[in-house]
């Protein structure tokens, strides 16, 4: 819930926390469309109510001070807590307002969550989302960020984390790779072939399963690798090479002829897709529609052999 500026002692509480977690005035003043004067002018009010210095400030870094710390533990508890209380009183808790920030996917958030986000916007006047589209993990502090979309295993368990989806990876290439060769027929074949690796998730190994619960470990050398789904798309198209992809990327060139699927029967390990906000008593109204979008548009997106398959 966004109060509205002022000099009241939770503008103060709020502003003193938003400092906190961006890291800088500047930064703090722009996240609350403010300016730096105003935020330094609040914190030194905060600071004179409370009779204590709140942080300790060089020219390179903020440091809370020991009253700081508690200042800032006891005011996030605080401001949760009214906020709450005021969505409860308000009715907001049926119907999603505020500022959401978003970490998404590159490819996913560009091609399959934009359109459940279009009609969450549609159905929702009151609630407005930043989209930010990166593949590194979520700083939810120092980003102020709602929550965010993870695809691959997660390392961060402070976090609260609901799992959305699969997605399933095949082994493809174009067919003017393959061209005058005859088709791999075992995973050993595919040792012949120049590799395009996705370095977030393989790089100089890969291990494909198979039919009965085979496996099969393959050592890479490849001439490519990206961070990117969508620039080791583009190389596998061009015949560079042969690479494991998220099968719902590869639908429609597989259906055109622009890419052939290899050794249909075999698949890398499917990628989980998590959902994740750091913990909070009262979950607003936002973060709940917006989990239920994206739980609902995976679902329907949901496909047993290509693509995405839902969450048990």
């Amino acid at each position: 819930m966004t109060r509205t500026p002022g000099n009241d002692r939770l503008d103060l509480l709020q502003t003193f926390v938003r400092i906190v977690e961006a890291g800088s005035l500047s930064a703090a003043a722009t996240q609350l469309n403010t300016t730096q004067p105003t935020v330094s002018r609040r914190l030194k009010a905060l600071e004179h109510s409370l009779g204590l210095r709140l942080l300790q400030r060089s020219t390179h870094a903020l440091r809370l001070t020991e009253g700081g710390a508690q200042c800032y533990e006891q005011a996030r508890t605080l401001l949760a807590d009214w906020d709450a209380m005021q969505a409860t009183l308000r009715g907001a808790q049926e119907e999603p307002e505020g500022l959401l920030r978003v970490l998404v996917p590159h490819a996913l958030g560009q091609l399959q969550l934009m359109q459940p986000l279009i009609e969450l916007l549609r159905r929702s006047p009151r609630l407005s989302v930043e989209w930010l589209l990166d593949d590194q993990p979520p700083k939810f502090r120092a980003q102020d960020l709602d929550c965010a979309i993870r695809v691959g295993s997660l390392v961060d368990s402070s976090v609260v984390a609901l799992k959305l989806a699969e997605i399933p990876r095949i082994v493809v290439a174009a067919p003017s790779l393959l061209e005058g060769r005859p088709l791999p027929q075992v995973p050993a074949d595919l040792n012949s072939y120049d590799w395009l690796a996705l370095g977030t998730f393989y790089r100089n190994e890969l291990t494909l399963l198979g039919p009965g619960g085979q496996q099969a470990r393959l050592t890479l050398r490849p001439r490519l690798i990206t961070d990117s789904l969508f620039a080791l798309r583009n190389a596998v198209q061009a015949g560079l090479g042969v690479a494991a992809m998220s099968a719902w990327l590869t639908q429609a060139d597989l259906a055109s002829g622009e890419l052939v699927q290899l050794l249909p029967q075999w698949r890398a390990p499917a990628l989980p897709v998590h959902l994740i906000y750091p913990y909070q008593r009262h979950q607003p109204a936002k973060l709940r529609h917006f989990v239920t979008a994206m739980r609902d548009s995976l679902a329907s997106l949901a496909d047993p052999v290509l693509g995405l398959k839902l969450a048990p």
